[in-house]
């Protein structure tokens, strides 16, 4: 959206405008990329205790109750992380966030190595979790700032598959590094690869445009240099972008639950703790599940790897169906057919070869909705306040992971049915597609820009 000239022969032009006028360009596509392998890398760390978990048990004769505290503490510090990172990104910039917090997972990965006991290595956890939870809100964030809107949703979910495909290779190395080297060598690859990454987001990643418009109008500069890198070069030096909106008055946490927010808000926030207390329970427990039911180690390796395969193909899948669709309608759709996967699953759990279908498809419903959940916060909010509210609802989303990690023990120990227990666990997902009908058919109006 250009406007008359200022004086002095300065183009007004809004930063999203210029953005949604221009097909993808390599510097965008850059963007993108590290995005991807800053949450590929957290992706990798957010498994590593439960890879080193046997072997740290083994060497230091812990007991199984004994290993919870490094489970939990992780959980513990990317919910902090995620809550506490998020305005900080509103405040200060994206691009810090983004490399304090590889910094901070990094650095709290390769101090675990010095560990000598449960509780040290349970505090150097929660450091890495702080830095994993700050990380991926960040990382959308920053993609949804630089890419069309027309796009925008599947770039974001496309970017997000990186996460559970940072989970698998962390799997893949695990299994040949731990048994040649020992847990040790885990945890130098663990930390020592963000730190590689950081260098190169320190060399090349960006600050968002639009934050830089909205927040930093004085660095006039900065934003041409972007705008030409994403042009080409064929911009005219006389071109001053803006953000076509205002800052709130209020901090950002606050702003979330005003008026006309609110309701999104409420909304977003609990499905991503129905959501996410779902993920964290079938993804913890189905490899129990089968093997207590008579499968094999190997049945139940194969039928949870189809969980993890049917989340990143969901994930493509419903982030390029939102773009195209009414996304909360389609993230409820989703949820929905979830819920039926799921109940069927408890029906066959015991006929391996009957139930992994329908372990793919709750895969792909339940993480890929995560994933285009992730996107839609990206779209309710405008830049003031973007970060904040993708990170608090992933922090309020961490309460429902520990929740669903610890009800799959207390529920397989209550003498249920699995039919009964698997129906129960499919209710969450429920109440998300509940939500997801009842979301504003449209993202919230930016908050208004004042006269020029």
């Amino acid at each position: 959206m250009n406007s008359p000239h200022f004086a002095g022969g300065a183009r007004q032009t809004d930063v999203q405008a210029f953005i949604d006028e221009r097909p993808l360009s390599r510097f965008q596509t850059l963007v993108i990329v590290l995005c991807f392998l800053t949450v590929a890398i957290d992706g990798i760390d957010i498994g590593l205790a439960a890879y080193i978990a046997p072997s740290v048990r083994a060497e230091w004769g812990l007991t199984v109750t004994q290993l919870a505290p490094i489970f939990l503490s992780g959980l513990i510090g990317m919910m902090v992380g995620s809550l506490a990172f998020g305005p900080l990104a509103d405040r200060y910039g994206r691009r810090p966030v983004m490399l304090a917090s590889v910094a901070c997972f990094g650095v709290a990965t390769l101090a675990s190595l010095l560990a000598s006991n449960i509780a040290e290595l349970s505090a150097l956890r929660v450091l890495a979790g702080i830095g994993i939870g700050g990380a991926t809100p960040t990382a959308v964030t920053l993609t949804a700032e630089f890419v069309p809107a027309r796009r925008r949703l599947t770039l974001i979910t496309v970017m997000l598959c990186g996460n559970s495909l940072g989970s698998a290779l962390g799997g893949v190395v695990a299994s040949q590094v731990i048994p040649r080297f020992g847990w040790h060598a885990m945890l130098v690859i663990g930390g020592g690869v963000p730190l590689l990454l950081l260098v190169a987001l320190w060399a090349l990643l960006p600050e968002s445009m639009r934050y830089l418009a909205l927040r930093r109008p004085e660095r006039a500069s900065d934003l041409l240099a972007l705008g030409q890198r994403m042009a080409g070069g064929t911009l005219d030096a006389a071109t001053r972008f803006v953000a076509l909106e205002s800052r709130p008055g209020r901090a950002a946490v606050r702003e979330l639950l005003a008026l006309p927010y609110r309701r999104g808000t409420l909304l977003l926030w609990t499905t991503f703790f129905m959501g996410l207390s779902v993920l964290f329970l079938m993804a913890s427990w189905l490899p129990t599940i089968i093997t207590h039911s008579g499968g094999s180690m190997r049945a139940a390796a194969l039928t949870t790897a189809l969980w993890s395969v049917g989340g990143t193909t969901g994930g493509l899948l419903i982030g390029r169906v939102m773009d195209g669709s009414q996304p909360s309608r389609v993230l409820g759709m989703a949820y929905l057919c979830a819920c039926a996967a799921i109940c069927i699953v408890g029906q066959a759990y015991a006929t391996p070869l009957v139930a992994a279908p329908f372990v793919f498809v709750a895969g792909m419903c339940i993480s890929g909705t995560q994933v285009g959940v992730n996107g839609l916060a990206a779209t309710l909010y405008p830049t003031a306040m973007r970060a904040t509210g993708v990170a608090w609802a992933t922090g309020i989303g961490r309460f429902g992971s520990m929740l669903g990690s610890a009800l799959g023990g207390y529920l397989l120990s209550s003498g249920l049915s699995y039919g009964v227990l698997f129906a129960i666990v499919a209710m969450p997902a429920v109440a998300a597609a509940l939500c997801m009908f009842a979301m504003p058919r449209r993202a919230a109006a930016p908050l208004a820009a004042p006269a020029i």
